[in-house]
């Protein structure tokens, strides 16, 4: 591919990756949303992300709104009063490019994005700079939350042409949208090493009067490059690859990347990474008497019980931050998102579910605590994100972290009762300081924080099992447990009075249905019906809110509006394949929580609808957004890696091999073989980056079990039969309530089910494969064990 910094140049290179935006590893691809998996950087990423800057601060009382004030982004309106003559994306910035024959500006983000925000204070409400920006560019601002295809096309250029990645995104287009130049975060002005942004947009001004054509025609070529390199087609394959040597080689590569000490997969910045826990536990499945078997469930249980001790985990309001910036877990990244909360909850269900150990099941319920509070619209829905920064005080410039961290004077004052019967002189705030790694100094090295904002601060992160603690002070552990959480609810009483980080009130189709995965799958393992009353709701938000019957077509976003109402764009923003693929797990996570079959059904006619927009029938596998509502854009991508969130094509081939379980479509079988071959060279080349997707060819290959409950589903042996199931891990299922009545919706797509019995007017359970189901079974003991082989 052409070298890019020859584009420009008087010694322009191309802008690279700004402060803390991570480079990848293992040859992972550059469309990994966060480059959670495969994350490696020799420089500390930088943590934060600044509250809400909409129009509410004196200073901008005073300026004149531009036209992203009509948008309903929260994003997009923290730059409504940017001295830019921003544009959304739309036929109104295109056509203007055109017309008067200038590059536009595109810069991509989202509204809980630190260097976002930093940018936008140094550049975007610079004065000179809004000048330039209006007078010689196009400028158009992106929600990557709202477009992810816009978002997914120019991250694939400025990773294939700088070697980083990251938001904000600014990339330099041809008024037909090619891209020539991009970048990430700039300083406003020069540095020792790095170009500022000043001197980037004189540059390219420049260089666009004086050599457009070799501008034009090395942009078409890099284009070209990038198409061909992306393509993800069946070619000649017939057949996806040997799901065991697949198995075998992602489970090596995250072998050798793995920390013994403290868990996880990088050394720093470290981030969740539920796709990868959900592979372990499905290789430990398949692997459990063998040594390797054995590795990856300690693995995962070890992660996961770190990243619940460290500072990652908010323990006072529970919930988790984005990531750690370093390798202990201890100093997040304060921002806290909807997906990570979603897909955690279940892998903390799934680590209760195979060891028993109910430090994970409540770990789950902390965080389902958390959403239900901080991030539940009132009508079921589910908000986008908290940001990382807010005023220490009101009225005060947002600080990192402020929301989150304590000094010792703080604890001392909140906790200064005496405790009895230990070993020496001791209150409660010395206790608790002690279990969470509290200093007078702070425990927050400088290095964690270059803007000297955290200085005397500390992070609470757990230093000792409370065995440990206990038998420090000659304490009884369940006294030590109770003053504990007698002081953790202290301090999240006295929190309440603290400005809160910014809430991003954005609600995606997506993310909402991994929520609504997160609710059902915990609230099924743990028996808890409140639980899955929450994720009814959140489906049931989707479909009145975010559902357009007419069309039968999902809506990508709503917004939070005055009063408790929904809002939604004019026009509507039609839903992308993740928020199909995502809707449609929910769904079928619904069902077998609820055993409501209309969740089934709305399943069923969301994945036809996902099958017409995005099923590419030449070349296999789902593209990742419609050909008609990224017309113009220069690629049509496939997203191929398994990162903050899973990739919607591996989802997507769980969910057909799902839905060819309760129907036994053919149609979604071949679906889910072509999109696995399609699939197949990037899963031979880097298995680790599709842990997913290698689940999905697994689960194909071993074929899913069919689970039949034949019962009353109100009787109380119809629900133990039910809870028993719930209580293993068997990833690899599904699980079917058969009622008796021929005429009801599963017995129409199986008609087998019409032909099992209840045994002796007994709720009774077949587990069925390939055509061939046991003998029934009446006792949750006897299911067990057959469930168990």
């Amino acid at each position: 591919m052409l070298g890019a910094r020859a584009w420009l140049g008087r010694g322009l290179p191309l802008p690279r990756a700004g402060p803390g935006l991570a480079t990848s590893r293992r040859g992972s691809s550059s469309r990994d949303k966060d480059r959670s998996v495969t994350v490696n950087s020799t420089v500390p990423m930088p943590v934060g992300g600044k509250g809400s800057r909409t129009s509410c601060s004196p200073s901008t009382l005073q300026k004149v709104p531009n036209r992203l004030i009509n948008e309903k982004s929260p994003y997009l309106l923290q730059h409504a009063y940017n001295p830019v003559d921003w544009y959304p994306w739309g036929q109104e910035a295109f056509d203007k490019a055109r017309k008067e024959n200038k590059p536009i500006f595109l810069s991509v983000g989202y509204s809980t994005c630190h260097w976002c925000h930093m940018m936008e204070e140094e550049s975007f409400q610079n004065e000179e700079i809004g000048r330039l920006l209006s007078e010689d560019f196009v400028s158009v601002k992106v929600d990557r939350e709202e477009r992810p295809d816009v978002d997914k096309v120019y991250m694939t250029f400025v990773q294939a042409t700088s070697s980083g990645g990251g938001w904000p995104m600014n990339v330099w287009l041809t008024p037909n949208l090619q891209p020539f130049v991009g970048g990430t975060y700039f300083p406003p002005e020069d540095g020792l090493t790095r170009v500022g942004f000043h001197t980037v947009l004189l540059r390219i001004r420049e260089q666009w009067k004086q050599n457009k054509t070799t501008l034009l025609e090395n942009s078409q070529r890099v284009t070209t490059a990038l198409l061909a390199r992306s393509e993800i087609s069946m070619g000649d394959r017939q057949v996806p690859p040997s799901a065991a040597t697949m198995n075998s080689r992602c489970f090596q590569q995250l072998d050798e990347g793995y920390d013994e000490e403290y868990g996880g997969f990088a050394e720093a910045p470290k981030f969740p990474t539920p796709v990868i826990l959900n592979f372990l536990f499905s290789y430990w499945l398949s692997h459990r008497l063998t040594q390797d078997g054995s590795r990856a469930q300690q693995m995962a249980l070890h992660t996961l019980k770190m990243m619940a001790n460290g500072g990652i985990r908010d323990h006072v309001g529970q919930g988790f931050h984005r990531y750690s910036t370093d390798r202990q877990w201890h100093i997040p990244h304060f921002e806290k998102m909807l997906y990570d909360q979603a897909q955690l909850a279940v892998a903390y269900t799934q680590a209760f579910q195979i060891s028993g150990d109910e430090f994970y099941s409540d770990v789950a319920k902390g965080i389902l605590q958390y959403v239900a509070r901080n991030l539940s619209h009132r009508s079921g829905g589910f908000y986008s994100a908290e940001d990382a920064d807010s005023p220490p005080e009101r009225g005060m410039r947002p600080k990192e972290g402020a929301f989150y961290v304590w000094t010792v004077n703080e604890v001392q004052q909140l906790l200064p009762e005496p405790v009895l019967g230990a070993t020496e002189p001791l209150t409660s705030g010395q206790l608790f300081m002690k279990h969470y790694g509290l200093t007078e100094a702070g425990n927050i090295s400088p290095s964690q924080d270059p803007k000297g904002e955290l200085q005397g601060q500390n992070v609470l992160t757990v230093r000792y099992s409370l065995e440990l603690t206990a038998a420090r002070f000659g304490l009884d552990v369940d006294a030590v447990r109770t003053l504990l959480n007698t002081g953790l609810e202290k301090l999240f009483q006295a929190r309440k009075h603290r400005p809160k980080p910014h809430l991003d009130s954005k609600m995606l189709a997506a993310w909402n249905g991994l929520m609504v995965s997160g609710y059902a799958v915990t609230g099924a393992v743990l028996g808890l019906e409140r639980l899955i009353t929450c994720a009814i709701n959140g489906a049931k938000f989707l479909k009145r809110h975010m559902f357009d019957v007419a069309r039968g077509r999902l809506m990508r976003t709503c917004y939070a509006g005055p009063g408790g109402t929904v809002e939604h764009s004019n026009p509507p923003s039609w839903g992308f394949l993740e928020d199909y693929a995502f809707v449609v797990r929910g769904l079928l996570d619904l069902y077998e929580a609820s055993q409501e079959s209309s969740w089934l059904e709305w399943a069923l006619r969301l994945q036809d609808t996902q099958d017409r927009l995005f099923w590419d029938s030449r070349g296999g596998g789902y593209f990742c957004s419609e050909a008609e509502l990224g017309a113009g854009l220069p690629l049509r991508l496939k997203d191929d890696q398994d990162g903050a969130e899973p990739s919607a094509n591996s989802v997507s081939a769980h969910n057909l091999l799902r839905l060819h379980g309760f129907t036994g479509h053919k149609d979604w079988m071949d679906k889910c073989v072509c999109l696995l071959t399609a699939f197949s060279e990037r899963m031979r080349r880097v298995p680790v980056a599709l842990p997913e997707m290698v689940r999905a060819l697994s689960a194909h290959q071993q074929t899913l079990k069919q689970i039949v409950i034949c019962g009353d589903p109100q009787a109380k042996d119809t629900k133990a039969l039910l809870q028993c199931v719930h209580s293993i891990y068997i990833p690899n299922k599904v699980l079917i309530l058969a009622n008796g009545d021929p005429s009801s919706f599963l017995s129409r797509q199986l008609p087998f089910l019409s032909t099992l019995r209840r045994l002796e007017d007994r709720a009774t359970a077949y587990v069925c494969e390939n055509q061939a189901c046991s003998m029934p079974i009446t006792e949750p003991n006897e299911l067990r064990k057959l469930l168990h082989q």
